[in-house]
């Protein structure tokens, strides 16, 4: 791994407000080295979310540092975002929430494009774009409502790939996709992103494409990573029992599949008292 990780997150914590507050993200550090693919995986209600969106400066930390090429991220506010921190971006789950809907797909990624030219990065198209997450060019002039849900986030993608990010944050990006697909649009992600020498946060609880795409594995638990390493390692050698139970739940003989559904209450109580297993 380089010295200077494009995403350096150190001891994270997220609280929501309530009685007690809710700690959401508790004391969650990784890095992510350029051309690397780091995957963060675990059930709904982890924390994985609200890790990435803290990282990226949406979520309010409660502590913890969060560096982008050494640099702070500054929390988004009503200001422009710097040039410099448009190298960050985030695929969400739902496209809905980074697609304007009175605005022509095509216009969108073009705004990408425009973004990265900004900075000095080479030119490309919208067609290019299209064409590289499996749409045909012809759709550029349509808009978000003329498309299904896996095809939006086809398009959000392109939008943030578009921008040639040097760090790409991607929230359950393939989720609305059909399975056919998954694996080879994950693929195409982590492809683009190591050409461009960037580095993605992959967070899924898709462990058969993880196990395809992701250089490294944080797994998480109640707003904890229990264990990370080399995903090969997690797969071949699980040493905490939550990533055992994980693995030993999937069906397939040769460990792919899904996380399975939430564990017990005597479980968790169990997973919770057992240290890190951290690489």
């Amino acid at each position: 791994m380089t010295d200077t990780a494009v995403l350096d997150a150190q001891s994270v914590t997220v609280r929501y407000p309530g009685t007690p507050p809710v700690v959401a993200v508790d004391q969650v550090s990784l890095r992510v080295a350029p051309g690397e693919t780091v995957a963060l995986v675990g059930e709904s209600g982890s924390g994985k979310s609200s890790f990435a969106r803290a990282v990226v400066g949406i979520e309010k930390t409660a502590g913890g540092t969060v560096l982008f090429q050494g640099e702070p991220v500054a929390p988004l506010g009503l200001r422009r975002r710097a040039r410099e921190l448009t190298r960050i971006q985030m695929v969400f789950q739902d496209p809905s929430t980074s697609l304007n809907p009175r605005r022509r797909v095509g216009d969108q990624i073009a705004d990408g494009i425009a973004t990265a030219r900004a900075r000095g990065a080479a030119g490309s198209s919208v067609e290019e774009w299209l064409e590289r997450v499996g749409l045909p060019a012809a759709v550029a002039t349509r808009f978000p409502h003329q498309f299904s849900g896996g095809q939006k986030q086809r398009l959000a993608i392109a939008r943030a790939l578009a921008a040639r990010p040097s760090l790409l944050v991607a929230d359950e990006p393939i989720s609305a996709l059909d399975a056919s697909t998954q694996t080879s649009v994950a693929a195409l992600m982590r492809d683009l992103v190591a050409e461009a020498g960037a580095g993605m946060l992959f967070i899924s609880h898709d462990l058969a494409v993880v196990r395809r795409i992701a250089d490294r594995t944080h797994v998480m638990f109640g707003g904890r990573v229990l264990e990370s390493g080399p995903t090969s390692d997690l797969w071949a050698q699980p040493r905490h029992p939550y990533t055992r139970a994980l693995l030993s739940a999937i069906p397939e003989p040769d460990g792919e599949g899904r996380i399975p559904a939430a564990p017990s209450v005597a479980d968790r109580a169990v997973w919770a008292e057992v240290p890190s297993v951290l690489n």
